[in-house]
């Protein structure tokens, strides 16, 4: 078992538990064998025994910790990462704030052990001044003496030449104003992430509960034990829905033996976790074309099965990389999903839902609870 220091003593900032998806705190699991990027797990969901992928739960483990002492028996490793900084946020001096913010140091002892191991510690102080006289070493030997320049040359005045060069600072080789001064607007409230699914996934978490509160405050209700109630009287309505929908199907069908047997076939791989054939309709409609994906946003994070699902749906990249993120967490949590359950988190056409829930059990991204 190693202890490891932690990433800092705010939760937010350490990355979530590859189980749940809830912040991690302290003591966690670091699996030896995985990464990178490096897998974390909660104690909850290592005690359970918790399997993702390549990683196994009979792998090599570290325990995640901080509770230990680094410059002083009395001060643990956690408690020096928070005097530090306190000190940054509070700014030196300010004692009383720093022992406030930490809420486990008195003011006498975060002033007394900062200044005896951070400001008179010698092997600090020398190691400042070694590196004051490397910076110092550094920049004597790539200094560039200066040299006075000739006067840069400039068109003269009343020429075709000036004209084009209105605006021109030979001294910067700049001109006062760009040709499109305004041409990066459009992108200055831009944030760019290297993996944004975590963030896709608490939006829309906050988007459901903001959903479910409008609905409540809709219906009137105004306290939780209401709240309950409601959700329980709306699943039993929604499982009537179901049983008459399937009722009306089969009073449609039951009059043509064939149709009826193709009924029967289709609910069975319906219950067996398979992608149902679609009846034969006589409408005589058309279905519509396949989806262009040629320069939509996200089409190159798609595999080509990924592509042929989106084409036939009429999904864009985007959107089905979003529902893929929020059913895989919702997966990871619940150890398993249910059709139900995908209806209830993408709110869209219900045969869509059905197809891209088909697809991720097929290809192994998902598991049917």
């Amino acid at each position: 078992m190693d202890r490891l220091g932690s990433f800092s003593s705010d939760p937010s900032d350490k990355p979530p538990c590859r189980g749940c998806s809830s912040y991690l705190m302290e003591p966690y699991i670091k699996c030896a064998e995985c990464g990178p990027p490096p897998f974390f797990l909660c104690l909850q969901c290592f005690t359970r025994g918790f399997e993702y992928k390549k990683h196994e739960s009979d792998h090599t483990y570290e325990i995640m910790t901080s509770d230990f002492p680094v410059l002083d028996p009395s001060w643990t490793a956690q408690e020096e990462m928070a005097l530090l900084e306190a000190v940054m946020d509070c700014g030196f001096g300010n004692w009383q704030d720093v022992a406030n913010q930490m809420c486990t140091k008195t003011k006498e002892e975060c002033e007394k052990h900062y200044m005896k191991h951070f400001i008179n510690n010698p092997l600090f102080a020398s190691t400042l001044l070694n590196l004051k006289q490397a910076e110092e070493a550094k920049t004597a030997d790539t200094a560039i003496p200066f040299h006075s320049a000739d006067d840069p040359p400039r068109p003269t005045f009343d020429s075709l030449l000036s004209r084009d060069m209105a605006g021109y600072m030979p001294a910067r080789a700049d001109f006062i104003e760009e040709f499109d001064n305004y041409a990066e607007w459009d992108l200055r409230d831009i944030d760019f992430v290297e993996d944004d699914s975590d963030i896709l996934h608490v939006e829309f978490e906050l988007r459901r509960e903001i959903k479910r509160l409008q609905e409540y405050r809709t219906a009137g209700i105004t306290n939780f034990y209401s709240a309950r109630t409601y959700d329980h009287l709306k699943k039993t309505r929604e499982e009537e829905r179901l049983k008459r929908t399937m009722l009306s199907e089969v009073l449609q069908y039951i009059q043509d033996s064939s149709a009826c047997q193709q009924w029967l076939r289709r609910q069975a791989d319906i219950d067996s976790g398979l992608s149902p054939v679609p009846m034969a309709s006589n409408s005589g409609r058309r279905s519509a074309p396949p989806l262009n994906l040629t320069g939509l946003p996200g089409t190159e994070k798609l595999n080509e099965k990924e592509k042929e699902l989106c084409q036939m749906v009429r999904l864009v990249p985007g959107a089905y990389l979003e529902y893929k993120s929020a059913l895989l967490n919702e997966c990871n949590k619940q150890g398993g999903l249910r059709l139900a359950q995908a209806r209830t988190l993408i709110k869209i056409d219900v045969n869509k839902t059905r197809k891209i829930y088909d697809f991720l059990i097929r290809e192994g991204y998902i598991t049917k609870a």
